[in-house]
């Protein structure tokens, strides 16, 4: 903000070892406040959720992958309901060995040309979440996307018990993100970071469908 400033503190006497990975602390302050935020940085995992019913979720997870990939992070992504060819099955591969990319499901209940019963997509969406809590609880993950997991508590086909479970279990290291739509104010009190993705224009609404590459 205009009033705020921000000054730069940086810790002297480092080592060497502290200079590869330099800490740096941020003192803020307000002329209208006399509250003053420290920042530093943690190694604690943190709880992300993308939701919102804008495009752009997985598009910000699989953002985070790709970043994570960079700095040789082990990073599983478990798609809930998407058993359709997807750019990002391809586009891992070439992530290799840091990422895999699982999906399970039967489809988006009711969309598409969706026939199946929906106590099988609960069934479903049940098996997809004990894989992936077991490989959260694994140690083997640096972070783990769960894809669409918001969605499917809000569709019913899981709870948020199921959600809060996984939160609270997960290694202290673990980095977990969660999207899907529909996001409701319980998981945020849970998340370390929230974003909603608000649709201000699409174009869908110029009749035009998903575009391979950008939108799947």
């Amino acid at each position: 903000m205009a009033n705020k400033r921000i000054k730069r503190l940086e810790l002297r006497g480092q080592s060497k070892e502290e200079k590869s990975h330099k800490k740096v602390k941020y003192e803020q302050s307000s002329n209208s406040s006399s509250k003053k935020i420290r920042y530093k940085e943690t190694t604690k995992g943190l709880v992300i959720v993308y939701t919102g019913e804008g495009k752009g979720k997985t598009t910000a997870s699989l953002g985070l992958v790709l970043r994570a990939a960079g700095y040789k992070r082990k990073v599983l992504i478990v798609q809930f309901g998407k058993v359709w060819f997807t750019g990002e099955l391809e586009g891992v591969k070439m992530l290799k060995p840091y990422v895999k990319i699982v999906q399970g499901g039967l489809g988006f209940v009711k969309i598409f040309d969706d026939n199946s019963k929906f106590s099988e997509h609960v069934k479903m969406a049940n098996k997809t979440y004990d894989f992936l809590y077991k490989e959260v609880l694994s140690n083997k993950w640096d972070v783990v996307v769960a894809d669409e997991i918001v969605g499917a508590v809000a569709g019913k086909l899981l709870k948020h018990g199921h959600i809060a479970k996984l939160i609270k279990d997960k290694p202290h290291k673990l980095d977990l993100i969660l999207t899907g739509h529909h996001g409701k104010k319980s998981l945020f009190r849970l998340a370390d970071l929230v974003t909603e993705m608000m649709p201000i224009k699409h174009p869908f609404e110029k009749g035009f469908l998903a575009k391979p590459g950008v939108d799947y």
